[in-house]
């Protein structure tokens, strides 16, 4: 029960796409902090290799590739993982990370704004996933399942439409489907968890959290007085992939700082004040 066996990754291979800023930049450092080959990908080939340099050069026990693809079309999607095949024939960890986003007021709101955000951040993963199950299924064992990691949102999670009504939406659904995935994939030794994150420093993000005031500012409104940090990521992906985690599946983990329990104001303080 030492923290090295609970949390260790030597010997697996990790998929993350989106794998080279934000989240996925921060989960990719975890999992070859804890040993695991990771393979990073996402529309910038070239910032996925540098990346992959950048992380490889710290000295952990993994190590990272870095490499181009689309999650956003179904020729990137079968690009994708036709790349991913060449390289490896068993994936333990998928992360689906990549995402994107839209915000404008309820009344400026584009219809054009619900494709592409829904194409990116549901459709992607769920086929991404589909056309990887040989993969995972080549890894997974009764005593060490094959893990699914889908990227969330608390905005998933209650009613905050903040100007990205299709982000929002879609992070609900991908919160929904993981809990399929975790029901119809258990049988097959395949765990499905989520994470469901609160404000973190990233490109999506950088409007409010670039600026270390701002940033203040939005740590400020989490009821843990933050924004998320590098390790929160980390941690929370190194026990869903360790051995720690193995009995897990169906969870969505509330990374949020307690965002995700905010239910209003108490309806009855002004009667005592």
């Amino acid at each position: 029960m030492s923290p090295k066996t609970l949390f260790s990754l030597h010997g697996k291979t990790a998929l993350v796409t989106g794998g080279a800023t934000g989240i996925g930049r921060m989960a990719a450092q975890g999992l070859i902090e804890a040993g695991a080959r990771v393979l990073i990908a996402s529309r910038k080939a070239d910032a996925c290799r540098a990346v992959a340099d950048e992380l490889n050069a710290i000295g952990a026990e993994g190590s990272v590739e870095g490499f181009g693809g689309d999650v956003g079309s179904a020729d990137g999607l079968s690009a994708l993982a036709e790349e991913i095949k060449s390289r490896t024939d068993r994936i333990d960890i998928i992360m689906n990370n990549s995402g994107t986003s839209w915000g404008a007021p309820l009344e400026e709101f584009p219809y054009d704004a619900w494709q592409s955000v829904m194409a990116v951040n549901v459709a992607g993963p769920f086929e991404l996933t589909r056309q990887l199950l040989p993969l995972l299924r080549a890894a997974a064992s009764p005593e060490d399942p094959a893990r699914i990691v889908n990227v969330g949102s608390v905005m998933g999670e209650v009613p905050m439409g903040d100007g990205a009504y299709s982000y929002a939406a879609s992070k609900s659904a991908i919160i929904h489907m993981t809990r399929i995935l975790a029901k119809e994939l258990a049988h097959e030794h395949i765990t499905a968890n989520a994470l469901a994150p609160g404000p973190f420093v990233s490109r999506m993000t950088a409007f409010a959290t670039a600026d270390p005031k701002t940033r203040d500012k939005v740590g400020k409104s989490v009821p843990l007085g933050r924004v998320g940090r590098d390790e929160d990521i980390a941690a929370a992906m190194q026990f869903l992939c360790g051995p720690g985690g193995g009995y897990v599946t169906g969870a969505i983990i509330p990374v949020s700082g307690g965002i995700n329990v905010m239910s209003g104001q108490n309806i009855f303080a002004a009667a005592f004040e």
